[in-house]
């Protein structure tokens, strides 16, 4: 078991805390059961799993699972596990996993994200897990999005992080001006538009264009937009979060979508 904090695997480990270690070692960081349990449930590949004793014997399914499956598997003491992980009470293991993204098809997306410069962590993780719930193809993050490894986006996604196609774009501008081509209606939200968000059709081909949480939109990528919508708001509210904007319109996608395939004679899977 190991127990010295000045062991290698510490070190590179604690590495991954920040975005240029996981640049340089081309992995990041899983932490808590249920992330790690989501990477096994969707064949996740894991380099190294740490765990303490305390949590193996309670978790003894898992901790054989992670035997079979992890190219590395060591016992550690709760010090050197607290010193591994981001998290203040850790509980009581963690994975590094090597940097692979499920790429989206970005050829015939029916629903999908396209976000521009989020800086939040908690809002893409919260963004992630809601399009896994409303059937999202994939998301395309500008390059000057927060990293979408970073640990706080992961806990945020509560492992549904595994399930969504996900890219980052370094020219997410001439990405939108490739499906405005192909006729996908491009949509944004303004606090200018005059129509509801829920008066558009949903059911045709859209990609949903996100902002940054302040600043919102670039004028190149609003400009592009092929439709504007806005969310009504009462009592001088001037904006959503961008994480709740985004359940919003995607349910509402959802919503019809739902409806179209009831009066098809299908209905929503799930």
């Amino acid at each position: 078991m190991l127990t010295s904090l000045q062991n290698p695997l510490v070190k590179s480990i604690r590495k991954l805390h920040q975005s240029k270690g996981r640049r340089s070692q081309q992995q990041f960081l899983l932490e808590g059961t249920h992330l790690i349990q989501e990477a096994l449930a969707t064949d996740y590949p894991l380099t190294t799993v740490c765990y303490t004793p305390s949590w193996a014997q309670t978790h003894g399914d898992i901790a054989s699972a992670l035997e079979q499956r992890a190219d590395r598997v060591e016992p550690v003491s709760e010090t050197v596990l607290e010193a591994m992980a981001t998290t203040q009470h850790p509980d009581g293991v963690l994975a590094v996993a090597p940097q692979i993204l499920l790429a989206p098809d970005p050829s015939e997306p029916e629903l999908g994200l396209a976000v521009e410069a989020l800086q939040d962590p908690g809002n893409l993780g919260t963004i992630i897990r809601t399009a896994v719930a409303t059937g999202v193809d994939g998301l395309w993050l500008s390059a000057d999005s927060v990293a979408p490894d970073h640990p706080k986006v992961l806990r945020a996604s509560a492992g549904q992080w595994f399930r969504l196609p996900m890219a980052v774009d370094h020219d997410l501008g001439a990405q939108l001006a490739s499906w405005q081509r192909a006729g996908v209606q491009l949509v944004a939200t303004s606090s200018y538009a005059t129509l509801d968000y829920w008066a558009i059709d949903f059911t045709q081909p859209t990609i949903l264009v996100l902002g940054n949480e302040g600043a919102g939109l670039s004028e190149r990528l609003q400009g592009q937009a092929t439709l504007k919508v806005r969310i009504p708001m009462m009592g001088g509210v001037e904006s959503l979060n961008v994480g709740i904007s985004a359940a919003l319109l995607l349910y509402e996608a959802q919503r019809q979508r739902w409806e179209k395939e009831k009066m098809s004679g299908g209905g929503p899977s799930g």
